[in-house]
């Protein structure tokens, strides 16, 4: 690994007489900066980059966002450059096992020790900042610092994948100039924060286009396209869209393989094999393709077809439709919001074979839960209802309220369990699964998380967004 010697990081810190002298109270230092909030805008990013001389302007970005698909879009990114022989950065949140899962370096999280010596570094920037009008940097404005001081003065991959955190337009990963831009979809998530209209949601996230930088997009709702359009050609950027500039068509699906070929305007190819489930993982491999052809074409980017199927093929994303056990078996997917839920039921339909599935849920309050649960309960002979172990968590008892009037209203004799304790939740799904079933973890990703965990026996398990 390209590294900036360890003394030149200790001397850094000692110059600041940082306080902070192991990872664990690093990792507390950051999230202890979490009540600050999710406060859009780029003011305090600004002028903590300002502060640090702009190191951001040194990488070279690969920016992506979208409501659902971006983290598959950013794995299937990362592999291929990968196995073209890039070095590659990748900062993606939330995180599924350990806060350095976030700050990646070809393939690999950020040691513990680096995140210590760079969280010394911002410590004192980011504590003269919060005396000013501005206010505290929040948590993710400190995590977004730390992955550029990482990419930018320790590890200089040739290309950072940049995962937006929430929205576009304000989110302060939008601080920086990409190569290319990628919106994967637009969805019903975070709409109180991002606007209570598909229409204001697609606006934040077509915040990322800048000027003259070409978008990839898998968008398909007309009223997000007008919008992408329109941005797009306010910027004089080159939109490539699903259906229109660049198209797929699935050629097999079976569990764990799924083949493709796909078809741009430069050049088709065929097949394409990924190992990832559901329909909507071709449509984020095919987004993958689009994004790695236009940087091929305009960028000098060298990837052969042989890399290409290697990458997407190789690209693994925990979480998502991950089968973590066998026996039982109990599949895991994050679908947390509306879209989310219909490609998880899309998928069982499609994919998977079984009996009866059991399915576990757990939900935050903030999210779009009758939507979600249209798609859920058509899908479960039993659903089990828990609560996630997270601040911002729905009641076991008020979410089931929510189920029993879903599915009087649909007509789904579902058989509910509400069972607070996800602990005891998770043993009742495991005693509901015969032989033919699938169970299946679902909700936010704060439950998958740590079900991951107790199923994988993870030990340093840590969670959060």
């Amino acid at each position: 690994m390209k590294q900036m010697s360890e003394q030149r990081i200790d001397a850094a810190a000692a110059d600041n007489a940082a306080p902070l002298s192991t990872y664990q109270e690093a990792a507390d230092w950051i999230n202890s900066l979490i009540p600050f909030g999710v406060r859009p805008g780029l003011e305090r990013m600004q002028l903590l980059l300002e502060r640090l001389g702009n190191p951001e302007r040194r990488l070279r970005f690969i920016h992506v966002a979208g409501t659902n698909g971006k983290g598959s879009a950013c794995a299937y990114l990362t592999s291929v450059l990968l196995k073209s022989g890039y070095d590659v950065g990748t900062f993606t949140s939330p995180y599924i096992t350990k806060f350095t899962n976030r700050f990646q370096y070809n393939g690999q999280d950020i040691p513990e020790e680096t995140l210590r010596d760079l969280s010394n570094m911002l410590k004192p920037h980011v504590e003269e900042i919060a005396a000013t009008d501005l206010g505290s940097p929040t948590m993710f404005e400190v995590s977004t610092a730390i992955a550029i001081l990482y990419f930018a003065k320790v590890t200089f991959p040739d290309y950072v994948v940049w995962e937006t955190g929430l929205g576009g337009r304000m989110d302060v990963t939008n601080i920086v100039s990409p190569a290319i831009s990628v919106i994967t979809n637009v969805g019903h998530d975070h709409m109180d924060i991002l606007g209570d209209t598909i229409e204001k949601v697609a606006w934040e996230k077509a915040g990322i286009i800048k000027p003259g930088v070409p978008v990839v997009s898998t968008a398909t709702q007309p009223e997000v396209i007008a919008i992408l359009k329109e941005k797009a050609a306010q910027s004089k950027s080159t939109l490539y869209l699903l259906g229109e500039q660049f198209h797929y068509e699935s050629i097999e699906v079976q569990e764990d393989r799924q083949t493709f070929r796909f078809r741009g305007p430069f050049r088709a190819v065929e097949p394409l094999e990924i190992s990832l489930n559901g329909a909507h993982q071709v449509a984020n491999a095919a987004v993958t393709v689009m994004a790695l052809e236009v940087l091929r074409q305009y960028n000098a980017l060298l990837v052969d077809d042989e890399q290409l199927n290697d990458g997407l093929r190789s690209a693994a994303w925990p979480g998502r439709l991950e089968m973590v056990s066998r026996e039982p078996r109990i599949l895991l997917d994050g679908a947390h919001n509306p879209e989310g839920a219909q490609t998880l039921a899309a998928a069982l339909k499609s994919t998977y074979t079984y009996k009866r599935a059991h399915v576990m849920m757990g939900m935050l309050e903030n999210k779009n839960h009758t939507k979600t649960l249209r798609h859920i309960l058509p899908i479960a002979d039993s659903l089990i209802v828990t609560e996630p172990d997270f601040r911002k968590k729905m009641s076991a008892e008020s979410f089931a309220s929510i189920v029993r009037e879903i599915a009087e209203e649909i007509g789904s004799s579902v058989n509910l369990i509400v069972e607070p304790d996800w602990r005891a939740a998770l043993d009742r799904l495991k005693q509901l699964i015969g032989e033919g079933d699938l169970g299946v973890v679902t909700g936010t990703l704060y439950l998958i998380s740590d079900v991951r965990a107790q199923l994988l026996h993870i030990t340093d398990s840590e969670k959060g967004w």
